[in-house]
């Protein structure tokens, strides 16, 4: 049953997270440190969740006709550097877990979605 639990809110994340262009690692890692996840396999899947994601997300934005290639290749040039900055910070293990950044997001998409509602 939590298995089904921690998919659907993975599933949840990726959606609300590709609505907007974006890969959603910070909602996978919330959904997987909430569910006790060891962070040695939080990381990799929630990076291969987000590559996923992202490669999707920017398919369907290309073939509606608003990816623009030059813009993309600037911040390219900017991100991929600091991608690999960011990765070759060690995080100690006793600082990952439910930090309220991908819990904040949550709370964020809930209240939006409440507020389109009504």
């Amino acid at each position: 049953m939590s298995e089904l639990l921690l998919a659907s809110l993975i599933f949840i994340a990726a959606v609300l997270y590709s609505s907007v262009g974006h890969g959603g690692a910070s909602g996978y890692l919330a959904a997987m440190a909430l569910f006790g996840i060891e962070p040695a396999v939080m990381k990799p899947t929630a990076l291969v969740l987000n590559i996923i994601v992202s490669a999707i997300a920017t398919l369907k934005f290309y073939r509606s006709g608003c990816f623009n290639r030059s813009l993309c290749w600037q911040f390219a040039l900017g991100s991929i550097p600091c991608a690999f900055l960011g990765g070759s910070i060690v995080v100690p293990t006793q600082n990952i877990g439910v930090n309220g950044s991908g819990v904040n997001d949550c709370n964020v998409y809930w209240q939006w979605f409440w507020r389109s509602l009504g």
